[in-house]
């Protein structure tokens, strides 16, 4: 069964993203950057919810194209339509069964990119099974949390953790249900 796993920058203190979708003080550049863009290369599959798939729109994404053009893209939505779609989009709603039929087809391990609430949501079900933070050096204080407003408890184990330019680090934990 292929692992999903959470692969997101973060503040200090827990937040993806702060209020208004803010995220200036995240790293953009640097070796730890490139190590990241280097990793999305080894996914073949990307999960997301609605709301983080539409924050592409803001960097010159166009609806209904991909964000990773070497990723099958499943973006769980009951509301998101586009008048045109790429062959590696599918929208559907939010379903256990269509993860964990995702979880079986044969692949490398699935990225789930961003949004706090789809993966406090997956946490919730135990489907994630990495998480690779990207831990940023600042404080936000407010914003999107990494899980949302989940509040399940379980217990992770460090797989490795590597610090880059700028105060960033690169943390692998696996998620022990």
């Amino acid at each position: 069964m292929r692992d999903i796993v959470y692969y997101v920058a973060t503040s200090m203190d827990g937040f993806i993203g702060g209020s208004n979708d803010a995220f200036g003080f995240f790293a953009h550049n640097g070796n730890g950057v490139e190590k990241y863009l280097q990793d999305l290369k080894s996914f073949d599959t990307v999960i997301m919810g609605r709301k983080t798939y539409e924050f592409g729109y803001r960097f010159g994404l166009e609806p209904g194209k991909p964000a990773y053009p070497h990723m099958k893209h499943y973006i769980f939505s009951d509301t998101l339509t586009f008048e045109e779609q790429d062959s590696s989009i599918v929208v559907e709603p939010l379903n256990l069964d269509t993860i964990l039929a995702l979880k079986r087809r044969q692949g490398s391990p699935i990225y789930l990119c961003g949004g706090g609430q789809f993966a406090g949501w997956l946490l919730e079900n135990e489907q994630i099974d990495v998480l690779k933070i990207k831990l940023n050096p600042f404080i936000m204080g407010s914003g999107i949390r990494i899980f949302g407003d989940v509040k399940k408890r379980c217990r992770t184990r460090l797989m490795d953790s590597t610090c880059y330019d700028q105060g960033l680090q690169i943390m692998t934990f696996s998620i022990q249900y």
